[in-house]
């Protein structure tokens, strides 16, 4: 992966190119506001470079998009009553009461943390991460149940799902192990999304590359995919 710059009217834009077996050139901008570019080998950077610049107005659109979510990102949380976490699709006030059992629940708005020491920090983190580890290993299971029934008659095995905390994307598909990884952070994201990118990288066992025969099938099998992946890229944001 290497760093290059492109100017675009009075700003400079800086961008990270890594080389990949892709058709197209593929842009990305972060929730932390950096830029991702991918493209074949067989590119020149000159071109790279050309297509980023045309893509300036776009860039710059949602820098600033993601600017205003800054303070969320960068700040630290300390599990306190009344900081807000987002869990399928909706913002939840978090309540923290003492309690002999320790426990995490969630109703009508709030997520309830019943700890022992509301002063042990490092407990109370570990207690809400591996709820929601648990409510993420629930939602997406049974969304890899609901999508496989749109695959299976296309000669794709079932694959086993693992979860782990990625920085730079939602899923990952891995053809020889037969396995799909999917980012713990979408347990924010509604059910409906994280169908989307389920469906996604279950369709990259049929089709390894994002040309145009799979998005056609993956159009074929969910036509509103565009709407889903715009909530994921504008809503649902990482912390990174």
């Amino acid at each position: 992966m290497t760093k290059h710059m492109v100017n675009y009217g009075d700003k400079e834009i800086y961008f990270e190119l890594e080389r990949k077996n892709v058709k197209n050139i593929n842009l990305n901008v972060r929730p932390d506001m950096s830029i991702a570019v991918s493209a074949n080998d067989d590119v020149p950077l000159k071109y790279i470079k050309e297509f980023v610049k045309e893509k300036g107005s776009w860039i710059v659109k949602n820098v600033n998009y993601f600017k205003k979510f800054e303070p969320e990102i960068k700040s630290e949380r300390k599990y306190v009553s009344g900081e807000s976490f987002r869990y399928l699709g909706k913002q939840y006030r978090l309540r923290v009461k003492k309690s002999k059992i320790e426990t995490v629940k969630y109703f009508r708005g709030f997520i309830y943390m019943y700890v022992k020491d509301k002063n042990d920090f490092k407990k109370k983190e570990k207690l809400l991460n591996d709820w929601l580890y648990e409510k993420a290993n629930i939602h997406f299971n049974e969304s890899l149940d609901r999508m496989y029934k749109l695959v299976k008659h296309y000669n794709i095995l079932k694959p086993q799902l693992k979860i782990r905390n990625m920085k730079l994307r939602w899923g990952s598909c891995h053809r020889q192990n037969k396995t799909i990884i999917l980012n713990s952070e979408l347990i924010k994201a509604p059910k409906h999304c994280i169908d989307y990118v389920v469906l996604h990288e279950l369709i990259h066992f049929k089709y390894k590359n994002h040309d145009s025969n799979f998005y056609t099938f993956l159009t074929s099998l969910m036509p509103d995919w565009r709407k889903r992946k715009k909530i994921l890229d504008e809503e649902v944001i990482m912390d990174l």
